[in-house]
């Protein structure tokens, strides 16, 4: 009964945050919101960013996002890599192979004592194994807890570069860890998607974001892409292991 009534308590106050915003024209209410892509995808010639295009699915369940995320990823890098000669994966398929952390009960309506979706440490561990399990080698893995306005220089920097690392050499991945709410005029969730490309030029990030309700994937700006990751989840989500948002780094071999 206490967990329920955390539940619906959590649920009230996000929605009275986000008619806050909405009232007051600010948060993704305001200026800097995210831009639609609706235009279909063109093939650019990085091949591990046109697989990741290609594989993106849509979660199966409000708790799954971790799940499309690392499926899309991980069949992106089957079909670059034609050495490994697998086929694409399903996330049903994953869950069953990888079971890590309780994957699969996280994924339940009930979650694995009472704990749904996967907080940031968590989905590093997850994306460790299920690279392990389909016989995947990378350079290394990295799990990055982003950090407030205080402390952000050294990993904004080290972020924009891998950024564009991604873009020009089509040698590593990135999946975000982030509020929803702070790129989109939705709830201030934790949620997590691939990152799909990244502007030199411009400086926009675009997300491949996993949720069934967004059609397309949007770009949002550097500045608003690293606030969204480096939210420290407020303290409604303290009891199920959220703390702040982040990316997994995953740099594969040359």
């Amino acid at each position: 009964m206490d967990m329920l009534i955390l539940k619906y308590f959590m649920r009230g106050y996000l929605y009275l945050r986000y008619f806050f915003h909405k009232i007051t024209r600010t948060g993704t209410f305001g200026v800097d919101r995210a831009d639609i892509i609706s235009t279909p995808y063109k093939k650019s010639g990085n091949a591990l960013k046109d697989a990741l295009f290609h594989h993106h699915v849509k979660q199966f369940h409000e708790s799954s996002c971790s799940v499309a995320s690392v499926v899309s990823v991980v069949n992106a890098i089957l079909e670059k890599d034609k050495t490994l000669n697998h086929s694409p994966i399903t996330q049903q398929e994953m869950l069953k192979k990888v079971q890590t952390a309780h994957w699969k009960e996280r994924m339940g309506t009930n979650g694995y004592k009472g704990r749904r979706g996967l907080p940031l440490e968590v989905l590093g561990q997850v994306v460790k194994a299920s690279l392990d399990a389909y016989d995947i080698g990378y350079h290394s893995l990295e799990i990055v807890q982003a950090r407030g306005a205080r402390d952000a220089s050294l990993p904004r920097a080290s972020l924009l570069s891998r950024l564009k690392r991604f873009e020009t050499r089509g040698d590593c991945l990135i999946i975000a860890h982030f509020d929803q709410g702070c790129f989109l005029q939705e709830l201030n969730i934790p949620h997590i998607s691939p990152v799909g490309e990244f502007d030199p030029i411009t400086h926009k990030v675009t997300i491949l974001d996993v949720d069934p309700s967004l059609p397309h994937p949007y770009q949002v700006s550097f500045d608003r892409f690293y606030k969204g990751i480096s939210t420290h989840y407020n303290y409604v989500f303290k009891h199920f292991g959220y703390g702040r948002g982040g990316y997994i780094y995953i740099q594969l071999h040359p």
